[in-house]
């Protein structure tokens, strides 16, 4: 019971993929084989234009929020169910079983679970996004950088706890997944 509420349910809202549906529901088309050939939401903007982004990012937020809404309720404030929830919801978006294993890329997740548990992180990653676009002037890195402010920030709030060590781990598999 315990495994079908903290990894099934949230791998299954995982593989919910927006750019995937709004492709197919707008264009008719697997965003797979059109443009980047990534199911996220920068492609579904790149396919579908800034709606198809925002409805992707949308997407992609509240079924992550739904997923660690639902562990709230099973498991109350306990923040490896919490974490553990997020993982598999970040599986299921990166490896959906229904698309063949071909999902996105995972930031809209890692950011709206950053989001929900510590909303001060995201404020931190705007700052750091700024700053280092003004410095380096390139979108991918200034991202990725302001992105690891995510577990630098819940260092600092939780201390060396299972949060901040989980969402490092993610981070580095938001990297893997980067480099393919």
């Amino acid at each position: 019971m315990l495994i079908l509420f903290s990894a099934i349910i949230p791998y299954l809202l995982g593989s919910i993929n927006g750019a995937y549906y709004m492709t197919k529901l707008f264009k008719k088309q697997d965003i797979r084989t059109l443009e980047s050939g990534n199911a996220g939401a920068t492609n579904a903007g790149r396919v579908l234009g800034k709606k198809g982004f925002v409805l992707t990012v949308l997407i992609d937020a509240t079924k992550t929020w739904l997923a660690l809404w639902l562990t709230g309720l099973w498991f109350g404030d306990a923040e490896w169910a919490l974490l553990f929830a997020l993982i598999f919801v970040f599986l299921g978006h990166l490896y959906p079983v229904h698309l063949q294993f071909r999902g996105g890329k995972g930031v809209v997740v890692y950011l709206a679970g950053a989001l929900w548990i510590e909303p001060v992180s995201l404020a931190v990653v705007a700052g750091v996004t700024g700053i280092s676009y003004g410095v380096l002037r390139r979108y991918t890195i200034s991202g990725f950088i302001a992105i690891l402010s995510v577990p630098v920030t819940l260092f600092c709030t939780y201390g060396f706890t299972v949060i901040p060590v989980g969402m490092s781990l993610a981070f580095i598999l938001l990297l893997v997944v980067h480099k393919k």
